[in-house]
Protein backbone atom coordinates (compact mmCIF):
# COMPACT_ATOMS: atom_id res chain seq x y z
CA UNK A 1 0.00 0.00 0.00
CA UNK A 2 1.45 3.16 -1.05
CA UNK A 3 0.97 6.18 1.46
CA UNK A 4 1.27 9.31 0.17
CA UNK A 5 0.24 13.02 1.65
CA UNK A 6 -2.20 15.18 -0.33
CA UNK A 7 -2.59 19.13 -0.94
CA UNK A 8 -5.43 20.67 0.31
CA UNK A 9 -7.27 23.17 -1.83
CA UNK A 10 -6.63 26.84 -1.18
CA UNK A 11 -9.87 28.46 0.49
CA UNK A 12 -11.18 25.01 1.66
CA UNK A 13 -10.96 25.51 5.08
CA UNK A 14 -12.26 29.51 4.24
CA UNK A 15 -16.03 28.51 4.94
CA UNK A 16 -15.17 27.26 8.48
CA UNK A 17 -15.62 29.55 11.59
CA UNK A 18 -12.28 30.52 13.32
CA UNK A 19 -13.26 29.04 16.56
CA UNK A 20 -13.36 25.80 15.02
CA UNK A 21 -9.31 25.59 14.45
CA UNK A 22 -7.66 23.66 16.60
CA UNK A 23 -4.48 26.38 17.23
CA UNK A 24 -7.45 28.94 18.25
CA UNK A 25 -9.12 26.79 20.95
CA UNK A 26 -4.96 26.01 22.37
CA UNK A 27 -4.41 30.03 21.94
CA UNK A 28 -7.83 31.16 24.17
CA UNK A 29 -6.67 27.66 26.41
CA UNK A 30 -3.42 29.26 27.31
CA UNK A 31 -4.70 32.71 27.63
CA UNK A 32 -7.58 31.49 29.97
CA UNK A 33 -5.01 29.73 32.20
CA UNK A 34 -2.82 32.58 32.77
CA UNK A 35 -5.55 34.81 33.88
CA UNK A 36 -7.01 31.84 36.09
CA UNK A 37 -3.17 31.02 37.18
CA UNK A 38 -2.45 34.90 38.06
CA UNK A 39 -5.77 35.51 39.47
CA UNK A 40 -6.67 32.52 41.29
CA UNK A 41 -3.29 30.43 41.71
CA UNK A 42 -4.67 27.84 44.03
CA UNK A 43 -7.28 27.29 41.38
CA UNK A 44 -4.45 26.78 38.82
CA UNK A 45 -2.43 24.71 40.72
CA UNK A 46 -4.88 22.42 41.33
CA UNK A 47 -5.72 22.43 37.38
CA UNK A 48 -2.19 20.64 36.92
CA UNK A 49 -3.91 17.03 36.88
CA UNK A 50 -5.65 18.45 33.48
CA UNK A 51 -2.52 18.79 31.39
CA UNK A 52 -1.06 15.67 33.12
CA UNK A 53 -3.96 13.79 31.54
CA UNK A 54 -3.22 15.47 28.45
CA UNK A 55 0.16 14.50 28.24
CA UNK A 56 -0.70 10.92 29.42
CA UNK A 57 -2.76 10.74 26.42
CA UNK A 58 -0.81 11.04 23.75
CA UNK A 59 2.10 9.68 25.32
CA UNK A 60 0.09 6.58 25.59
CA UNK A 61 0.07 6.74 21.67
CA UNK A 62 3.32 7.76 21.13
CA UNK A 63 5.07 4.09 21.01
CA UNK A 64 2.54 2.78 18.75
CA UNK A 65 2.88 5.98 16.42
CA UNK A 66 6.35 5.37 16.41
CA UNK A 67 6.77 1.63 15.91
CA UNK A 68 4.24 1.31 13.11
CA UNK A 69 5.93 4.42 10.98
CA UNK A 70 9.48 3.01 11.70
CA UNK A 71 8.43 -0.54 10.35
CA UNK A 72 6.68 0.11 7.38
CA UNK A 73 9.00 2.94 6.47
CA UNK A 74 12.07 0.39 6.54
CA UNK A 75 10.27 -2.77 5.41
CA UNK A 76 8.96 -0.69 2.36
CA UNK A 77 12.41 0.33 1.62
CA UNK A 78 13.14 -3.14 0.23
CA UNK A 79 17.18 -2.45 0.68
CA UNK A 80 19.27 -2.67 3.73
CA UNK A 81 21.84 -0.07 2.95
CA UNK A 82 19.65 2.84 2.28
CA UNK A 83 18.27 2.05 6.22
CA UNK A 84 21.87 2.95 6.88
CA UNK A 85 22.56 6.11 4.69
CA UNK A 86 19.51 7.70 6.47
CA UNK A 87 20.98 6.77 9.94
CA UNK A 88 24.59 7.94 8.84
CA UNK A 89 22.87 11.59 7.58
CA UNK A 90 20.64 11.86 10.84
CA UNK A 91 23.39 11.71 12.78
CA UNK A 92 25.74 13.47 11.59
CA UNK A 93 23.02 16.31 10.85
CA UNK A 94 22.18 15.76 14.28
CA UNK A 95 25.89 16.05 15.74
CA UNK A 96 26.78 18.94 14.08
CA UNK A 97 23.70 21.12 14.90
CA UNK A 98 23.90 19.96 18.44
CA UNK A 99 27.40 21.07 18.96
CA UNK A 100 26.41 24.34 17.21
CA UNK A 101 23.90 25.13 20.21
CA UNK A 102 26.03 24.40 22.92
CA UNK A 103 28.53 26.70 21.01
CA UNK A 104 25.96 29.23 20.50
CA UNK A 105 25.11 29.50 24.24
CA UNK A 106 28.49 29.41 25.33
CA UNK A 107 29.45 32.75 22.99
CA UNK A 108 26.11 34.44 24.33
CA UNK A 109 26.99 33.96 27.99
CA UNK A 110 30.19 35.49 27.62
CA UNK A 111 29.19 38.19 25.87
CA UNK A 112 25.95 39.21 27.92
CA UNK A 113 27.11 37.98 30.89
CA UNK A 114 23.81 37.58 32.83
CA UNK A 115 24.72 36.21 36.20
CA UNK A 116 27.53 38.95 36.52
CA UNK A 117 27.03 41.44 39.77
CA UNK A 118 25.09 39.00 41.36
CA UNK A 119 27.82 38.26 44.13
CA UNK A 120 26.34 34.88 45.05
CA UNK A 121 27.94 32.41 47.87
CA UNK A 122 27.42 29.05 46.93
CA UNK A 123 27.45 27.96 50.68
CA UNK A 124 24.53 30.19 51.38
CA UNK A 125 22.53 28.35 48.70
CA UNK A 126 19.83 25.86 49.25
CA UNK A 127 20.99 22.74 48.08
CA UNK A 128 18.92 20.31 49.35
CA UNK A 129 16.56 21.49 46.75
CA UNK A 130 18.67 20.46 43.46
CA UNK A 131 19.43 17.37 45.73
CA UNK A 132 17.03 15.07 43.80
CA UNK A 133 18.12 16.29 40.15
CA UNK A 134 21.51 15.14 41.12
CA UNK A 135 21.03 11.98 42.17
CA UNK A 136 19.06 11.37 39.11
CA UNK A 137 22.06 12.64 37.19
CA UNK A 138 23.93 10.20 39.05
CA UNK A 139 22.22 7.75 37.79
CA UNK A 140 22.29 9.11 34.04
CA UNK A 141 25.57 8.05 33.02
CA UNK A 142 26.40 7.11 29.12
CA UNK A 143 27.14 3.23 29.73
CA UNK A 144 23.60 3.23 31.42
CA UNK A 145 21.61 5.39 28.79
CA UNK A 146 23.24 2.57 26.14
CA UNK A 147 22.26 -0.58 28.66
CA UNK A 148 18.75 1.30 28.83
CA UNK A 149 18.72 0.89 24.69
CA UNK A 150 17.56 -2.32 25.28
CA UNK A 151 14.06 -3.60 26.75
CA UNK A 152 13.44 -6.01 29.09
CA UNK A 153 11.10 -8.13 26.17
CA UNK A 154 10.32 -7.62 22.99
CA UNK A 155 6.81 -6.06 23.63
CA UNK A 156 8.01 -3.93 26.77
CA UNK A 157 9.14 -1.82 24.44
CA UNK A 158 6.01 -0.90 23.75
CA UNK A 159 4.52 -0.59 27.15
CA UNK A 160 7.15 1.62 29.32
CA UNK A 161 7.26 4.31 27.10
CA UNK A 162 10.87 4.95 26.09
CA UNK A 163 11.00 6.72 22.69
CA UNK A 164 14.51 5.10 22.35
CA UNK A 165 13.36 1.27 23.16
CA UNK A 166 10.76 1.43 21.00
CA UNK A 167 12.60 2.81 17.82
CA UNK A 168 15.19 0.23 18.63
CA UNK A 169 12.51 -3.01 18.72
CA UNK A 170 10.75 -0.78 15.74
CA UNK A 171 14.71 -0.73 13.45
CA UNK A 172 14.93 -4.58 14.26
CA UNK A 173 11.34 -5.49 13.52
CA UNK A 174 11.34 -3.65 9.93
CA UNK A 175 14.93 -4.74 8.90
CA UNK A 176 13.72 -8.53 10.04
CA UNK A 177 10.92 -7.92 7.94
CA UNK A 178 13.25 -6.66 4.67
CA UNK A 179 15.30 -9.07 5.10
CA UNK A 180 12.30 -12.08 4.81
CA UNK A 181 11.43 -10.42 1.61
CA UNK A 182 7.55 -11.15 0.02
CA UNK A 183 6.70 -13.92 2.47
CA UNK A 184 6.13 -11.04 5.21
CA UNK A 185 4.00 -8.65 2.88
CA UNK A 186 0.49 -9.70 5.36
CA UNK A 187 2.83 -8.65 7.95
CA UNK A 188 3.29 -5.46 6.53
CA UNK A 189 -0.22 -5.18 5.40
CA UNK A 190 -1.28 -5.52 8.92
CA UNK A 191 1.05 -2.94 10.11
CA UNK A 192 -0.49 -0.51 7.40
CA UNK A 193 -3.81 -1.02 8.22
CA UNK A 194 -3.08 -0.79 11.61
CA UNK A 195 -1.24 2.99 11.62
CA UNK A 196 -4.26 4.15 9.98
CA UNK A 197 -6.17 3.11 13.02
CA UNK A 198 -4.03 4.56 15.08
CA UNK A 199 -3.47 7.88 13.30
CA UNK A 200 -7.21 8.62 13.25
CA UNK A 201 -7.12 7.60 16.83
CA UNK A 202 -4.23 10.42 17.33
CA UNK A 203 -6.60 12.76 15.43
CA UNK A 204 -9.72 11.92 17.78
CA UNK A 205 -6.85 12.28 21.17
CA UNK A 206 -5.98 15.99 19.65
CA UNK A 207 -9.45 17.36 20.14
CA UNK A 208 -8.73 17.52 24.07
CA UNK A 209 -5.94 19.77 23.59
CA UNK A 210 -7.22 23.12 24.81
CA UNK A 211 -8.27 21.67 27.68
CA UNK A 212 -4.63 20.03 28.50
CA UNK A 213 -3.32 23.42 27.41
CA UNK A 214 -5.78 25.24 30.16
CA UNK A 215 -4.50 23.22 32.94
CA UNK A 216 -0.83 23.09 32.31
CA UNK A 217 -0.36 26.74 32.09
CA UNK A 218 -2.77 27.40 35.21
CA UNK A 219 -0.78 25.61 37.07
CA UNK A 220 2.97 26.89 35.80
CA UNK A 221 1.67 30.38 36.70
CA UNK A 222 -0.43 29.57 39.88
CA UNK A 223 2.40 27.90 41.57
CA UNK A 224 5.66 29.95 40.46
CA UNK A 225 3.88 33.05 39.59
CA UNK A 226 4.91 35.75 36.49
CA UNK A 227 6.69 37.85 39.63
CA UNK A 228 9.08 34.55 40.06
CA UNK A 229 10.80 35.88 36.77
CA UNK A 230 11.69 39.27 37.64
CA UNK A 231 14.82 38.42 39.86
CA UNK A 232 16.05 36.00 37.23
CA UNK A 233 14.91 38.28 34.06
CA UNK A 234 17.99 38.78 32.72
CA UNK A 235 18.64 35.10 32.12
CA UNK A 236 15.41 34.05 30.94
CA UNK A 237 15.39 37.13 28.73
CA UNK A 238 18.97 35.98 27.41
CA UNK A 239 17.52 32.30 26.94
CA UNK A 240 14.40 33.04 24.98
CA UNK A 241 16.82 35.71 22.84
CA UNK A 242 18.87 33.06 21.90
CA UNK A 243 16.64 30.12 21.09
CA UNK A 244 14.36 32.79 19.33
CA UNK A 245 18.28 34.07 16.99
CA UNK A 246 19.04 30.34 16.80
CA UNK A 247 15.47 29.29 15.32
CA UNK A 248 15.28 32.38 13.02
CA UNK A 249 18.85 32.74 12.04
CA UNK A 250 20.64 29.46 12.04
CA UNK A 251 17.98 27.21 11.59
CA UNK A 252 16.46 29.53 8.98
CA UNK A 253 19.38 29.93 7.16
CA UNK A 254 19.16 25.95 6.58
CA UNK A 255 16.33 26.10 5.87
CA UNK A 256 16.77 28.91 2.96
CA UNK A 257 19.60 26.84 1.56
CA UNK A 258 17.22 23.88 1.48
CA UNK A 259 14.74 25.51 -0.43
CA UNK A 260 12.03 26.71 1.99
CA UNK A 261 11.31 29.21 4.58
CA UNK A 262 11.27 28.94 8.16
CA UNK A 263 8.80 31.47 9.24
CA UNK A 264 6.49 29.17 6.42
CA UNK A 265 7.17 26.25 8.47
CA UNK A 266 6.66 27.86 11.92
CA UNK A 267 3.39 28.64 10.62
CA UNK A 268 2.39 25.54 9.12
CA UNK A 269 3.21 23.87 12.56
CA UNK A 270 1.66 26.49 13.90
CA UNK A 271 -1.65 24.57 15.97
CA UNK A 272 1.76 21.89 17.33
CA UNK A 273 3.90 24.73 18.64
CA UNK A 274 0.97 26.59 20.76
CA UNK A 275 0.35 22.76 21.97
CA UNK A 276 4.29 22.42 23.23
CA UNK A 277 3.89 25.95 24.57
CA UNK A 278 0.62 25.27 27.09
CA UNK A 279 2.16 21.99 27.66
CA UNK A 280 6.15 22.48 28.05
CA UNK A 281 6.65 19.02 26.42
CA UNK A 282 7.77 18.49 22.61
CA UNK A 283 6.52 15.15 22.92
CA UNK A 284 2.86 16.15 23.36
CA UNK A 285 3.04 16.93 19.34
CA UNK A 286 5.65 14.15 18.28
CA UNK A 287 2.24 12.22 16.37
CA UNK A 288 0.75 15.34 14.53
CA UNK A 289 5.05 16.29 13.92
CA UNK A 290 5.43 13.47 11.85
CA UNK A 291 2.07 13.21 10.31
CA UNK A 292 1.98 17.07 8.97
CA UNK A 293 5.64 16.06 7.60
CA UNK A 294 4.71 13.54 5.64
CA UNK A 295 1.88 15.28 4.42
CA UNK A 296 4.41 18.19 3.27
CA UNK A 297 6.31 15.87 1.34
CA UNK A 298 8.85 14.26 3.03
CA UNK A 299 9.18 10.26 2.38
CA UNK A 300 7.36 8.13 5.57
CA UNK A 301 10.84 6.44 5.99
CA UNK A 302 12.56 9.54 6.67
CA UNK A 303 10.03 10.70 8.64
CA UNK A 304 9.90 7.75 11.18
CA UNK A 305 13.72 7.71 11.34
CA UNK A 306 14.92 10.71 11.65
CA UNK A 307 12.19 12.34 13.93
CA UNK A 308 11.98 9.99 17.09
CA UNK A 309 16.07 9.83 17.00
CA UNK A 310 15.75 13.88 16.93
CA UNK A 311 13.78 13.45 19.99
CA UNK A 312 16.92 12.15 21.70
CA UNK A 313 19.66 13.14 20.26
CA UNK A 314 18.81 16.53 18.68
CA UNK A 315 17.96 18.54 21.68
CA UNK A 316 19.09 22.20 20.27
CA UNK A 317 17.02 24.15 23.20
CA UNK A 318 18.23 21.72 25.74
CA UNK A 319 22.17 22.61 24.39
CA UNK A 320 21.58 25.92 24.56
CA UNK A 321 20.03 26.09 28.23
CA UNK A 322 23.10 24.26 29.36
CA UNK A 323 26.16 25.86 28.42
CA UNK A 324 23.92 29.49 28.81
CA UNK A 325 22.92 28.39 32.71
CA UNK A 326 26.40 26.87 33.77
CA UNK A 327 28.17 29.56 32.44
CA UNK A 328 25.47 31.56 34.31
CA UNK A 329 25.64 30.05 37.71
CA UNK A 330 29.65 30.48 37.35
CA UNK A 331 29.23 34.08 37.02
CA UNK A 332 26.68 34.54 39.71
CA UNK A 333 29.05 32.94 42.47
CA UNK A 334 32.26 34.70 40.73
CA UNK A 335 33.57 31.53 38.95
CA UNK A 336 36.04 32.57 36.74
CA UNK A 337 36.49 29.93 33.83
CA UNK A 338 39.56 29.73 32.06
CA UNK A 339 39.31 28.90 28.18
CA UNK A 340 40.18 25.75 29.00
CA UNK A 341 37.58 25.08 31.27
CA UNK A 342 34.94 25.88 29.54
CA UNK A 343 35.73 23.59 26.65
CA UNK A 344 35.71 21.17 28.97
CA UNK A 345 32.59 22.41 30.04
CA UNK A 346 31.61 22.00 26.11
CA UNK A 347 32.83 18.82 25.90
CA UNK A 348 31.39 17.65 29.08
CA UNK A 349 28.02 18.58 28.11
CA UNK A 350 28.33 16.90 24.52
CA UNK A 351 28.14 13.63 26.16
CA UNK A 352 26.02 13.74 28.92
CA UNK A 353 23.37 15.61 27.03
CA UNK A 354 22.88 12.34 24.93
CA UNK A 355 23.48 10.55 28.63
CA UNK A 356 20.26 11.58 29.71
CA UNK A 357 18.23 11.70 26.07
CA UNK A 358 14.71 10.98 26.58
CA UNK A 359 14.69 11.66 30.29
CA UNK A 360 11.65 13.36 32.03
CA UNK A 361 13.16 17.17 33.21
CA UNK A 362 16.23 16.39 30.85
CA UNK A 363 17.62 19.83 30.58
CA UNK A 364 17.93 19.99 34.36
CA UNK A 365 19.11 16.95 34.94
CA UNK A 366 21.39 17.29 32.19
CA UNK A 367 22.52 20.44 33.75
CA UNK A 368 23.35 18.34 36.92
CA UNK A 369 25.26 16.01 35.35
CA UNK A 370 27.51 18.06 33.62
CA UNK A 371 28.16 20.57 36.67
CA UNK A 372 28.57 17.22 38.73
CA UNK A 373 31.95 16.43 36.54
CA UNK A 374 33.11 20.31 35.96
CA UNK A 375 33.91 20.67 39.80
CA UNK A 376 34.98 24.55 39.25
CA UNK A 377 31.17 25.35 38.91
CA UNK A 378 29.08 24.48 41.87
CA UNK A 379 26.36 22.15 41.30
CA UNK A 380 24.39 23.97 44.19
CA UNK A 381 24.13 27.05 42.09
CA UNK A 382 21.22 25.36 40.36
CA UNK A 383 19.08 26.59 43.02
CA UNK A 384 19.45 30.07 41.40
CA UNK A 385 17.59 28.63 38.30
CA UNK A 386 15.08 26.69 40.06
CA UNK A 387 12.40 28.91 40.27
CA UNK A 388 12.44 29.99 36.54
CA UNK A 389 13.68 26.76 35.65
CA UNK A 390 9.68 25.57 34.04
CA UNK A 391 9.49 28.81 32.57
CA UNK A 392 12.64 28.20 30.69
CA UNK A 393 11.17 24.60 29.61
CA UNK A 394 8.64 25.73 27.13
CA UNK A 395 11.32 27.32 25.26
CA UNK A 396 13.30 24.15 25.19
CA UNK A 397 10.92 22.30 24.02
CA UNK A 398 10.04 24.45 21.48
CA UNK A 399 13.53 24.84 19.99
CA UNK A 400 13.78 20.93 20.64
CA UNK A 401 10.75 21.18 17.83
CA UNK A 402 11.53 23.16 15.75
CA UNK A 403 15.01 21.77 15.28
CA UNK A 404 13.92 18.48 14.58
CA UNK A 405 11.46 19.21 11.84
CA UNK A 406 13.87 21.08 10.07
CA UNK A 407 16.13 18.28 10.54
CA UNK A 408 13.60 16.10 8.97
CA UNK A 409 12.83 18.26 5.90
CA UNK A 410 17.19 18.33 5.61
CA UNK A 411 17.46 14.99 5.49
CA UNK A 412 14.52 13.99 3.66
CA UNK A 413 15.96 16.43 0.66
CA UNK A 414 19.93 14.77 1.35
CA UNK A 415 17.78 11.50 0.77
CA UNK A 416 16.19 13.36 -2.56
CA UNK A 417 13.09 11.53 -0.45
CA UNK A 418 10.90 15.13 -0.40
CA UNK A 419 8.58 16.36 -3.24
CA UNK A 420 9.82 19.74 -3.40
CA UNK A 421 6.26 21.36 -4.85
CA UNK A 422 4.08 19.41 -2.59
CA UNK A 423 6.33 21.10 0.66
CA UNK A 424 5.91 24.38 -1.20
CA UNK A 425 2.41 23.81 -1.71
CA UNK A 426 1.77 22.84 1.77
CA UNK A 427 3.97 25.69 3.46
CA UNK A 428 2.19 28.33 0.99
CA UNK A 429 -1.33 26.71 1.99
CA UNK A 430 -0.67 26.07 5.60
CA UNK A 431 -3.81 27.84 6.86
CA UNK A 432 -5.95 25.88 4.94
CA UNK A 433 -6.70 23.03 6.48
CA UNK A 434 -5.83 21.39 10.13
CA UNK A 435 -4.22 18.01 10.70
CA UNK A 436 -5.79 17.44 13.35
CA UNK A 437 -9.53 18.85 13.22
CA UNK A 438 -12.17 15.80 12.68
CA UNK A 439 -12.33 16.99 8.75
CA UNK A 440 -10.07 14.47 8.12
CA UNK A 441 -10.56 10.47 7.64
CA UNK A 442 -8.77 7.30 6.95
CA UNK A 443 -8.25 6.56 3.15
CA UNK A 444 -9.45 3.31 2.01
CA UNK A 445 -6.82 0.91 1.61
CA UNK A 446 -4.82 0.81 -1.31
CA UNK A 447 -5.54 4.32 -2.54
CA UNK A 448 -2.71 7.26 -2.61
CA UNK A 449 -4.78 9.89 -0.39
CA UNK A 450 -2.79 9.55 2.28
CA UNK A 451 -2.77 8.47 6.04
CA UNK A 452 -5.45 11.78 5.89
CA UNK A 453 -7.71 12.76 3.55
CA UNK A 454 -10.09 15.63 3.60
CA UNK A 455 -14.20 15.49 4.01
CA UNK A 456 -15.28 16.81 0.71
Amino acid sequence: MKVTATTALPGTDSRKPIYTHLYVQVLVAIAAGVVVGHFWPATGEALKPLGDFFIKLVKMVIAPVIFLTVVSGIAGMRELSTVGRIAGKAFGYFLFFSTLALIVGLIVANLVQPGAGMNIDPATLHSAAVADYSHQAAETSFTGFVMAIVPTTLVSALTEGSILQTLFVAILFGVSLLLVGRPADPVLDLVERTAIVVFKLVSVLMRVAPIGAFGAIAFTIGKYGVGSLVNLGALVATFYLTSLFFVLVVLGAVARLHGFSILKLIAYLKAELLLVLGTSSSEAALPSLMEKLERAGCDKAVVGLVVPTGYSFNLDGTNIYMTLAALFIAQACNVDLTLGQELALLGVAMLSSKGAAGVTGAGFITLAATLSIVPSVPVAGMALILGVDRFMSECRSLTNFMGNAVATIVVARWENALDRDQLTATLANRGTTDLMSSNFVAPKLGDDSGIMTEKP
